[in-house]
C-alpha cells in the first residue's frame, strides 16, 4: 500500500516505477487510486502504466470504475477511462459509450470515445455508429480528422452509404473529409495527406465521390 503513495511523487519516472509496481503485483485495493491518477496524471507514459495496471486487475472489478469516469466533469478522466476501457475489450460496456461521448466537446475525448466504439461496438450495429461518427466529419484539427477517419475505416464497407452522403454537404470541410476517408477506405496505401489534399481538389471542382 506504501506503493500507492508513489503515484503522487514530485518525480514522473518514480510514478512510472509505481504503477508499474502496481501493475506486476495486482491487488483490487488498488483499484481505485490506479482510476483516480488516470484522471489527473499529467504525463502520457505515466497514464499508459497506468492503464496497463489496470488491465492487469479483474475486469468485473475495474470496468464499473472507469464506467463511473465517463461522467466526470475532467475531460481527461474522460478520456483515459474510454481509452482503458478500450484495452479492456467487454462488449458489455457498449450501452456507456454514448452519443454524448462520441461527440464530446473536447476533441480529446472524442477521439479516445471513437477508437473505444469501433472496439467495443457488437455485430450489427457498426451503421448505426458510423451514423454517428460521420457527424464529426470536418472536426478539428489533422490528428482529429485522421482519428476519426481511422475510426470510420475500421468499421469497413458499412460506412460507404454515409460517407456519400456527407460528400453532399453543404460544408466543404465536410465533403472533403468524407471523400478523403472513402479514398483511405478503397486504397489504404494512400495516406491520409494525399488524400485529403485530392479531396480538396475534387471538392473545389465541384465533383463527388468517383463511381464504382
Amino acid at each position: 500500500m506504501r506503493g500507492l503513495q508513489y503515484l503522487e511523487h514530485s518525480s514522473s519516472s518514480v510514478r512510472l516505477r509505481a504503477a508499474l509496481a502496481v501493475g506486476t503485483a495486482p491487488d483490487p485495493r488498488f483499484i481505485g487510486k490506479l482510476v483516480e491518477r488516470c484522471g489527473v496524471e499529467p504525463e502520457f507514459y505515466v497514464r499508459e502504466m497506468l492503464t496497463w495496471a489496470l488491465t492487469r486487475h479483474p475486469a468485473s472489478m475495474t470496468v464499473p470504475e472507469l464506467v463511473g469516469e465517463l461522467r466526470s466533469e475532467r475531460a481527461q478522466a474522460r478520456s483515459q477511462a474510454l481509452h482503458t476501457l478500450s484495452k479492456i475489450g467487454d462488449r458489455q460496456v457498449w450501452p456507456a459509450i454514448t452519443r454524448a461521448l462520441l461527440t464530446d466537446a473536447d476533441d480529446e475525448v472524442a477521439r479516445s470515445a471513437w477508437r473505444a466504439a469501433v472496439v467495443l461496438v457488437p455485430e450489427g450495429e457498426e451503421a448505426r455508429l458510423g451514423g454517428v461518427l460521420v457527424t464529426q466529419l470536418g472536426r478539428g484539427e489533422r490528428e482529429t480528422r485522421l482519428g476519426l477517419s481511422r475510426a470510420l475505416i475500421a468499421l469497413g464497407e458499412v460506412i460507404t452509404p454515409a460517407l456519400r452522403d456527407a460528400a453532399a454537404d453543404p460544408d466543404p470541410g465536410v465533403r472533403a473529409h468524407a471523400l478523403a476517408t472513402e479514398r483511405l477506405l478503397r486504397d489504404p496505401d494512400a495516406g491520409f495527406d494525399f488524400a485529403v489534399e485530392e479531396a480538396k481538389r475534387v471538392v473545389a471542382l465541384g465533383t463527388t465521390f468517383p463511381e464504382g
